[in-house]
């Protein structure tokens, strides 16, 4: 499993003409928010998705190195499976080592599922919809976290 991960001051996800999520953080009091792009491999598991949400929860990348934990910051799931592309060969990627829908989603929704129980306020995109995310990264603080 594959979580990019952005510090935002808001961002939202759109299908259409429908905002289908948002985070907003300073309406909540928090600073910053995050948005996690999460992509999904053949060998992930549960454990790796309840690992890999609860190490983006307590991740000191916010205000004073602080965390989604500490300062209530919101999250922002959007799932991505291109973040298994293959470029090596040519100019077309190759997905193959990114996990189909049916494997994936229950694992994006495992990982979501874990930052609610957690604590966290999470907003998510639409699985499988085509997607329009838009945010304001600050810093810009972007990472990638493996599990």
């Amino acid at each position: 499993m594959r979580v990019l991960v952005q510090r935002a001051s808001s961002a939202q996800v759109r299908v259409g003409d429908e905002v289908v999520g948002r985070i907003d953080p300073a309406a909540g009091g928090a600073p910053h928010g995050l948005v996690a792009l999460v992509g999904v491999t053949h060998d992930d598991t549960a454990a790796t998705a309840k690992a890999l949400a609860d190490k983006l929860f307590r991740l000191r990348i916010l205000e004073g190195e602080r965390s989604a934990a500490d300062l209530g910051a919101p999250i922002l799931v959007v799932s991505q499976f291109t973040l298994y592309a293959d470029t090596v060969k040519g100019r077309r990627p190759s997905w193959s080592a990114a996990a189909p829908g049916p494997v994936a989603e229950p694992l994006v929704d495992a990982f979501t599922d874990t930052l609610r129980d957690l604590g966290a306020t999470v907003a998510t995109g639409r699985f499988g919809a085509h997607m329009h995310v838009s945010l304001v990264n600050d810093g810009p603080v972007t990472l990638l976290l493996e599990g």
